[in-house]
This record gives structure tokens, sequence and C-alpha cells, in this order.
């Protein structure tokens, strides 16, 4: 980039002033290139460099001679010198003009020119603080003198200048690069965060895969003996019923028997044995064992719903109420002791999904609602409901809320504001993600003292793609 700067700014009050310095600096004769030439080859003289030609602007009083520098600016034709007279009875005096030239443009270079000894160097240079752009010529001046000091600074204006051009070149190769390198961290960091999500998500679906093999152990372990058991039971009762028959034919047949003796004996071992209550008790105890049984089928039943083991992770299309019902048994323990569970549910269509992801989220909300909820026992309150062509699901509490700053945060991987070891901050991010793969939303509104709201939004039908 050209940086030559020529254009040299005079500041005095004397007609004859700038008519000697353009004397100096722009002579009327021009140099004959051609004859110069001629001259080094005849006498063996090595030809004068070519010296490009000075621009000398006129200004008589430091207010013109600002008004010519501001204009200079303006035209992006900035002076590369001035030379100003330190006396100029009308106006500014040189000093004062100087500091108004230098807070219109630091980069100028200044020649002060005095016959007199007003001011000490000393004083001029603690007013002005310009030591590296400031120096004095003293009247009357030297021609050659003010020709090399025009040089001399012309071209220190222009070495200031192209190395100003180098450091900003060179601040914008730095900036450039600290911004390629912050990129490159901050895609770096997505990557170890990502990697981090999907090992948790690895981790997580793991032992969801466990929980599954459980359920199957569990079923297969289970179901056998608790198939006996009510069997056994219903024969039992089959069989009490028998006694009974044979009970209500000895009651029949003890008003014939004559044998006071015997009578006796037999109303002794009736008291005894409490004949009566046996009766009454029997029957109850065999159906509070069936009862039992059946809860514990219910369970096992449940277990195998919430892990969806017998049916491959493909699309179907299932009951999301029976989830909600099967996935509610699992974390009873988890929260009966917390919170009363109020059901408000609506009959919902069945939806095309993945059953045991979307049972995995609504352990992970109702879990997390049953924290929430304090000392003081709360309440959780479920709803459901259809919305055109979606489904919905809001799982409410009572428990302390969740502040803004929390809020922001909540789906974020690995958030958790439970002490170390009591969670691993994954359970939200991953039922977000769940619900993102369903195509659906998942939201949240929260008051502090009062209690939390999640909802759970999903298409009753997915797209082909999707599924794919």
């Amino acid at each position: 980039m050209n940086v030559s700067n020529r254009r040299i700014l005079l500041i005095d009050d004397t007609p004859s002033i700038h008519e000697d310095f353009r004397k100096i600096l722009i002579p009327a004769e021009a140099t004959n290139p051609d004859l110069e030439l001629f001259e080094a080859a005849l006498f063996g003289t090595q030809a004068a460099p070519e010296c490009l030609p000075f621009e000398l602007c006129s200004a008589y009083s430091g207010q013109q001679g600002l008004e010519h520098l501001q204009q200079g600016l303006v035209e992006a034709r900035p002076f590369a010198m001035a030379f100003v007279d330190m006396r100029m009875p009308q106006g500014w005096d040189g000093v004062e003009t100087i500091e108004y030239l230098w807070q219109a443009d630091p980069r100028l270079q200044v020649v002060i020119c005095t016959a007199f000894t007003d001011h000490s160097w000393g004083d001029l240079l603690a007013r002005l603080d310009g030591r590296d752009r400031l120096l004095i010529l003293k009247k009357p001046f030297d021609n050659i003198e003010v020709m090399q000091l025009a040089s001399a600074l012309t071209s220190k204006w222009e070495m200031t200048d192209r190395a100003q051009l180098k450091m900003h070149e060179l601040e914008t190769r730095v900036e450039r690069r600290t911004e390629e390198f912050k990129q490159a961290s901050q895609a770096l960091q997505l990557e170890i965060d990502e990697r981090k999500l999907l090992e948790g998500q690895l981790v997580q679906s793991e032992k969801l895969v466990s929980l599954g093999q459980m359920a199957a152990g569990i079923a297969h372990e289970i179901n056998n003996p608790i198939g006996f058991i009510s069997s056994n039971l219903g024969t039992l009762a089959q069989y009490f019923r028998t006694f009974q028959e044979v009970l209500e034919a000895y009651k029949a047949a003890e008003s014939q028997i004559v044998s006071p003796q015997i009578i006796e004996e037999l109303r002794a071992l009736k008291e005894r044995l409490d004949l009566p209550f046996i009766e009454e008790e029997i029957p109850l105890m065999i159906q509070e064992s069936r009862d039992g049984v059946g809860r514990a089928a219910q369970i096992v039943k449940d277990l195998k719903e919430f892990s969806r083991v017998d049916v491959s992770p493909q699309w179907q299309w299932a009951s999301l109420q029976r989830g909600i019902d099967s996935t509610l048994n699992i974390v009873a323990n988890e929260v009966k002791y917390k919170a009363d569970v109020i059901k408000e549910f609506q009959p919902l269509p069945e939806i095309e999904c993945l059953p045991a992801q979307l049972n995995q989220v609504i352990m992970n909300l109702m879990v997390n609602a049953a924290q929430a909820i304090g000392p003081q026992r709360g309440t959780i309150t479920l709803r459901n409901g259809v919305a055109g062509e979606h489904v919905w699901l809001e799982i409410s509490d009572t428990g302390a809320g969740i502040t803004p700053e929390v809020m922001q945060k909540i789906f974020d991987p690995f958030f958790t504001t439970k002490p170390v070891g009591k969670g691993t901050g994954l359970g939200l991010s991953l039922s977000y993600g769940i619900v993102q793969k369903h195509r659906g939303t998942i939201s949240v509104k929260s008051t502090v003292g009062v209690g939390t709201t999640f909802r759970v939004q999903l298409p009753i039908r997915q797209q082909p793609t999707e599924q794919e």
C-alpha cells in the first residue's frame, strides 16, 4: 500500500515567509531528467535520484491552519507536517495552535519557527507533551535546514503510518487467529459435551436393558410359583367347601345323638376349637391370599410393561395410559410416603411411539415431583387429554418450585441441584431428548414456594422419515 505523503502546512502571519518557504520547497525551475541522465553519461557521474515534490498549503493564522488540517482529514488527504510560527499577534500563538492541531490529528509532525526565546524548550515540551513529534527552527533559518526538516519529517510520517498499517494488519491477523482458535475450542468443548451426553445415555440405556432383563427374570421366576400358589388356593377353597358340607351334615346329625356324655364332649370340643370362628375365617384368609397373589402378579406385569422386554424396540402403536398406570405402580414406593396422587384422566387414543422410552420420561417426572416435595406431605396431580392431533400429559407437584436461574439449566446434561451421589443430572436431559425424538414438546411452569408443572405433548402419529 502506498503511504507517501508530501503535504506540508505552513502557518505564519507574515506573507513574505510563505514566499520564502515556497521558493525553498517548490522551486520554480523544474529539473530536466533527460538532461541529468545525459550529464551523468558524459561526465561519468551518477544521476541524482528523483525526488517527489512537496505540496505546500499556506495559512495565515492558527484558526485558518486548523481549518485546512480538518478539511484534509475529511478528504482523506492528511498533512504530514506543519511549520508553525511562534508569534502570531492576531488570534492563537504558536503553542495554542499546535495544541488544537494535535487534538485534530495526533500524527502531525510539527516544527516551531521562532526568532525569540519566549519559551524555553523544556517549557514547550512540558506543555505540548509531544517530544517525538516536535522540533524547533530558529529564525533566520537556512534553506538547506528547511529542506532537510521537510524531507526528514515527511519520511518519518510515512514510516510511522506504514508501521501503523502493519501493526493494524498484524492485530487483524491475531484477532482472526484468536477467533479461529476460540471457535475450534468451542467446537471441541461441544464435542466433549456431546460425548459425555452420549456416554450418559449409554449408561442409562444399559440400565434400562438391565432392568428389562431383570423384569424378564422376575417374571419367569415369580410367575410360576404365583401360578401354582393361585391354583392351590383355588383348590383349597374347593376342599374347604367340601369340609363345610361335611360339617353341615354333622350339624344335622348332632340332634340324633342320645348319649349325654357324647353331647357334652362334642360341645366342649367345639368351644375349644372355636369352630364357628374357623368356618368364618378360612374363606377370608383364602381370599386375602388370592388378592395378595394377584397384586404380586400385577407388579410383575407392570414391570414388564414398563421395560417392554417382550417387544422389539421399534415404533409401534401403544397405549400411553397403560404406560402411565404401570409406571405409577413402579414408582409407588418412591411416592407414597411423600405425596397423595390425584388422577384427572381422560380417555386417550393409542399413539405411535417407543413405549419403553416414554415410560422412562414418565418415571423421571414422577420421581422428580416426589423429590421436590419437602418434609410436609404434598400432592402430585396427573392430568391428560387430547388436543387435535396430539395427546398431552401434565404432572404437577406442590413442591418448593424452581428459581428462574435454575429454570434455564434444568434440561442441560449433568446439571443437578441434588447432593453429590444423589443424582446424575441426566434425567430431564434424557427426557427432553426422548420427547424431541418423538417430535413432541416438553415444557415447565414453576412458582417458587408453590410448585411445578411439567407438560409433555406428543403427536398421535409419527412421520415415516422419523420412524426410519
